[in-house]
Protein backbone atom coordinates (compact mmCIF):
# COMPACT_ATOMS: atom_id res chain seq x y z
CA UNK A 1 0.00 0.00 0.00
CA UNK A 2 1.82 3.11 -1.12
CA UNK A 3 1.76 5.73 2.19
CA UNK A 4 3.61 9.23 2.37
CA UNK A 5 4.24 10.68 5.55
CA UNK A 6 5.55 14.31 5.56
CA UNK A 7 7.08 15.90 8.58
CA UNK A 8 9.42 19.13 9.33
CA UNK A 9 7.10 21.52 9.56
CA UNK A 10 6.76 24.27 11.80
CA UNK A 11 7.08 28.44 13.00
CA UNK A 12 9.60 30.33 11.58
CA UNK A 13 10.23 34.16 10.94
CA UNK A 14 10.77 35.39 7.77
CA UNK A 15 14.01 34.81 6.21
CA UNK A 16 14.80 31.44 8.08
CA UNK A 17 14.79 27.97 6.78
CA UNK A 18 12.94 24.74 7.26
CA UNK A 19 13.64 21.43 5.41
CA UNK A 20 10.35 19.32 5.06
CA UNK A 21 10.65 15.51 4.39
CA UNK A 22 8.58 12.64 2.45
CA UNK A 23 9.00 9.25 3.75
CA UNK A 24 7.53 7.03 1.03
CA UNK A 25 6.37 3.38 1.85
CA UNK A 26 4.95 1.17 -0.32
CA UNK A 27 6.97 1.95 -3.68
CA UNK A 28 10.35 3.08 -4.49
CA UNK A 29 10.20 7.19 -4.89
CA UNK A 30 12.76 6.85 -7.86
CA UNK A 31 10.12 5.13 -10.33
CA UNK A 32 7.43 7.87 -9.46
CA UNK A 33 6.85 11.52 -10.02
CA UNK A 34 7.38 13.26 -6.73
CA UNK A 35 6.17 16.57 -6.00
CA UNK A 36 5.30 19.36 -3.02
CA UNK A 37 2.35 21.05 -3.12
CA UNK A 38 0.96 24.21 -0.54
CA UNK A 39 -2.56 25.00 0.47
CA UNK A 40 -4.11 28.16 2.25
CA UNK A 41 -7.62 28.16 3.58
CA UNK A 42 -9.77 29.63 0.52
CA UNK A 43 -7.29 29.05 -2.05
CA UNK A 44 -6.54 26.00 -4.13
CA UNK A 45 -3.86 23.64 -3.90
CA UNK A 46 -0.63 25.26 -5.23
CA UNK A 47 2.18 23.12 -6.80
CA UNK A 48 5.65 23.80 -5.50
CA UNK A 49 7.95 21.74 -7.05
CA UNK A 50 8.45 18.37 -8.83
CA UNK A 51 10.98 15.74 -9.53
CA UNK A 52 10.50 13.23 -12.13
CA UNK A 53 12.39 10.19 -12.50
CA UNK A 54 14.85 11.33 -14.91
CA UNK A 55 16.04 13.88 -11.69
CA UNK A 56 14.27 16.76 -13.59
CA UNK A 57 12.92 19.33 -11.14
CA UNK A 58 10.23 22.19 -12.10
CA UNK A 59 9.80 25.39 -9.51
CA UNK A 60 6.36 27.80 -9.33
CA UNK A 61 7.32 30.80 -9.84
CA UNK A 62 6.81 32.24 -6.33
CA UNK A 63 9.72 29.72 -4.78
CA UNK A 64 12.47 29.62 -7.61
CA UNK A 65 16.13 30.40 -5.83
CA UNK A 66 14.59 29.78 -2.62
CA UNK A 67 13.47 26.41 -2.72
CA UNK A 68 15.32 22.99 -3.55
CA UNK A 69 13.41 19.53 -3.93
CA UNK A 70 15.89 16.35 -3.46
CA UNK A 71 15.50 12.64 -2.80
CA UNK A 72 17.58 10.56 -1.24
CA UNK A 73 16.78 6.96 -2.87
CA UNK A 74 18.33 5.07 -0.27
CA UNK A 75 15.89 6.28 2.32
CA UNK A 76 12.77 6.40 0.12
CA UNK A 77 12.40 10.39 0.98
CA UNK A 78 12.27 13.58 -0.80
CA UNK A 79 12.97 16.67 0.64
CA UNK A 80 12.09 20.47 0.49
CA UNK A 81 14.54 23.04 1.61
CA UNK A 82 13.57 26.31 2.22
CA UNK A 83 15.13 29.25 2.47
CA UNK A 84 14.31 32.63 2.42
CA UNK A 85 10.76 32.09 3.75
CA UNK A 86 8.50 34.86 3.60
CA UNK A 87 5.07 35.10 5.49
CA UNK A 88 3.28 34.30 1.76
CA UNK A 89 5.14 31.06 2.64
CA UNK A 90 2.69 29.69 5.34
CA UNK A 91 0.93 27.30 4.48
CA UNK A 92 0.00 23.11 4.33
CA UNK A 93 2.61 21.59 3.02
CA UNK A 94 1.87 18.09 1.38
CA UNK A 95 4.01 15.59 -0.55
CA UNK A 96 2.42 13.68 -3.46
CA UNK A 97 3.24 11.26 -6.25
CA UNK A 98 2.02 10.45 -9.41
CA UNK A 99 2.19 6.88 -10.39
CA UNK A 100 2.21 7.79 -14.52
CA UNK A 101 4.65 10.18 -16.32
CA UNK A 102 3.16 13.51 -15.76
CA UNK A 103 6.53 15.84 -17.09
CA UNK A 104 7.37 17.62 -13.83
CA UNK A 105 3.25 19.10 -13.83
CA UNK A 106 2.59 21.26 -10.53
CA UNK A 107 -1.03 20.71 -11.50
CA UNK A 108 -2.64 18.59 -8.34
CA UNK A 109 -4.97 16.38 -10.13
CA UNK A 110 -2.13 14.72 -12.19
CA UNK A 111 -0.70 13.02 -8.80
CA UNK A 112 -2.39 10.26 -7.61
CA UNK A 113 -1.02 9.69 -3.65
CA UNK A 114 -1.21 12.32 -1.37
CA UNK A 115 0.09 12.63 2.11
CA UNK A 116 -1.20 14.11 5.56
CA UNK A 117 0.35 17.33 5.24
CA UNK A 118 2.71 19.52 7.39
CA UNK A 119 2.42 23.25 8.42
CA UNK A 120 4.77 25.66 8.09
CA UNK A 121 4.30 28.88 9.56
CA UNK A 122 6.08 32.25 8.86
CA UNK A 123 6.12 35.02 10.81
CA UNK A 124 6.95 38.61 10.14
Amino acid sequence: QVRLVESGGGSVQAGGSLRLSCEASGFTSSGFCMAWFRETPGKEREGVATIDRDGSKSYADSVKGRFTISPDDGKKTVYLQMSSLKPEDTAMYYCAAATRWVGNSLRASDFDYWGQGTQVTVSS
